[in-house]
């Protein structure tokens, strides 16, 4: 599975490289600056995973039935939650 990136997690790329993804940024393919949807269906069109911090290009991704994962901060505090409970 390849994975895109939106703007605001490029510096996460090398991240995922190193857990062995094949990884783009908006920044890659550029597409700076474009709209929710025109990256949404760059992703869907190149069958990529897109992952975003951003809602509403969650929502869009939804709506277009594009494979995504929204990281918010309540998923993020859940993770801190669940490692601390199972390391506490």
């Amino acid at each position: 599975m390849k994975i895109l990136l939106d703007e605001q997690l490029s510096g996460s790329k090398a991240f995922y490289q190193a857990l062995g993804w094949d990884v783009r940024t908006v920044q890659d393919i550029g597409m700076v600056g474009k709209d929710d949807v025109a990256v949404a269906r760059h992703a869907q069109a190149h069958d990529l995973f897109l992952i975003t911090k951003d809602t509403g290009m969650a929502e869009v991704a939804e709506l277009l039935g594009v494979k995504h994962f929204l990281i918010s901060e309540a998923w993020i505090a859940k993770m801190v939650d669940a490692r601390l409970r199972e390391d506490g």
